[in-house]
């Protein structure tokens, strides 16, 4: 068996299939003195799978504050594993503070990398990712995602989010309506037998989820500003004529320019040219 220090270490954990755990974290878990979980049933099954029994303690948000310094004294000279129920721990994960304060302490701190959904799902949506930004799960209650929403439309990144099923479809319209209809994938049950990755606008997609929410565990990718072919004056002079049949140059203006990526300025004062000419 593989020798390790005493100390913290943070280890990935499949998302789906059990295969993907890798050897070394298989190694770090073996060799663990005390595995802490966020749920010790679902961390039981994946320590069944590699043959091995081990002490666990619960470590999630409700029980953090009075866990950890129990945890940090035992880094002196035991080794600590940190698992999630699924994928890398930290991410949309507790556990950060847990770190600081193991560093703090003087303890080894070490990353044992492996799966990771937010990761996974950029692989899988053919949209850019040279740049991206993940975002967690986003408010469920409408007025918080919008202003959520608000917040990062200019953002120019690939953007990334979990979502649960019953809240998909919501959620797509609500991205829809505050960053324009952009390119973007959902993508379901990564690594499972029902893997998949559906790709449309965010129209398209909050549609086709609206009549079927689908179950598992979700990931949305959607494009960054103006990742698709630049629109054309003929396509913005087309899109406000029909905005303008229903809204106020000023909202149409405003309109456009989130599904298009477009200057508003710019549009406005386009809209007041066309409604200017004569019919």
């Amino acid at each position: 068996m593989q020798d390790f220090l005493p100390g913290l270490y943070i280890v990935a954990t499949p998302i789906g299939n059990l295969g993907d755990l890798s050897p070394r974290a298989a190694a770090v878990l073996s060799a663990a003195d005390v595995i802490a979980v966020e749920d010790s049933r679902v961390t039981a099954g994946l320590l069944r799978h590699i043959g091995i029994k081990k002490p666990m303690t619960p470590y999630h948000d409700h029980n953090a504050e009075g866990v950890r310094p129990g945890l940090i004294a035992r880094m002196a000279t035991q080794i600590v594993a940190l698992v999630s129920d699924a994928g890398t721990p930290l991410i949309s994960d507790p556990g950060y503070k847990l770190v600081r304060d193991a560093r703090a302490a003087g303890h080894l701190v070490a990353t044992i990398p492996g799966p990771c959904a937010a990761v996974a799902a950029l692989t899988l949506a053919g949209l850019p990712t040279d740049r991206f930004l993940f975002l967690g799960f986003l408010p469920p209650k409408e007025k918080a995602r919008a202003d959520a929403i608000a917040e990062i439309a200019g953002v120019r990144a690939t953007l990334v989010m979990y979502e649960s099923g019953p809240r998909l479809a919501a959620c797509l319209s609500a991205l829809a309506e505050g960053l324009g209809d952009r390119d973007a994938a959902v993508t379901r049950e990564i690594s499972k037998r029902f893997e998949e990755a559906v790709t449309g606008t965010l129209s398209m997609l909050a549609a086709r989820y609206a009549e079927s929410p689908p179950k598992g565990e979700i990931a949305i990718v959607v494009a960054p500003p103006g990742a698709a072919e630049p629109a054309s004056a003929d396509d913005a002079d087309a899109a406000l004529a029909d905005a303008m049949t229903r809204l106020t140059v000023s909202q149409a203006a405003g309109e456009v320019a989130k599904a298009l990526g477009l200057d508003r300025k710019t549009l406005y004062a386009r809209a007041l040219e066309l409604k200017a000419m004569p019919r």
